[in-house]
């Protein structure tokens, strides 16, 4: 079983698939992917296919830069991020829940940085995940305009939202 609902490599996930699969929480995913879209421009919108052991899961690209990864379960959805060094030196300064900085700690360290998930679910707070994505873009970014491309599959829907 993979670690997105959508496995199914020659069918990229939708709208109606994301509403299907996410209920409640697909509020807080299209509020996620607001705030990053207006925080951090330009933004890229790019589902990725994995493999069989991942699934797909949307990128929220600046640039070259991955802000997040946004892979969706039934009924909740996970938010990754790759956190360099001077992130996680600077998590410690954010008003992180101790669960999230804890979660840093024990992340391997990789050339790329530490990688963490954490889990959205119906009613959860997206606070944790907006600080997170401010550690991320250290540099303040300018310019606008959004995106979406689709990357190791064939379409199977219209949409990121």
């Amino acid at each position: 079983m993979a670690l997105s609902a959508f496995d199914d490599q020659a069918l990229c996930p939708g709208p109606r698939d994301l509403t299907r699969v996410l209920g409640e929480t697909g509020v807080l995913w299209r509020r996620l992917i607001s705030h990053v879209t207006k925080t951090y421009p330009p933004i890229t919108k790019e589902w990725n296919f994995s493999g069989a052991k991942f699934g797909w899961s949307l990128r929220l690209k600046n640039h070259d830069r991955i802000v997040l990864y946004l892979t969706p379960q039934a009924d909740r959805f996970l938010v990754g991020v790759v956190l360099g060094q001077k992130a996680v030196t600077a998590a410690r300064d954010r008003k992180l829940p101790g669960s999230v900085l804890a979660l840093i700690d024990r992340a391997p360290r990789y050339a790329e940085g530490r990688g963490i998930r954490l889990t959205v679910a119906p009613g959860d707070d997206l606070a944790p995940v907006r600080h997170l994505a401010a550690l991320k873009m250290t540099a303040t970014v300018t310019g606008g305009g959004t995106g979406i491309r689709r990357r190791g599959g064939r379409t199977g829907g219209s949409g990121a939202s």
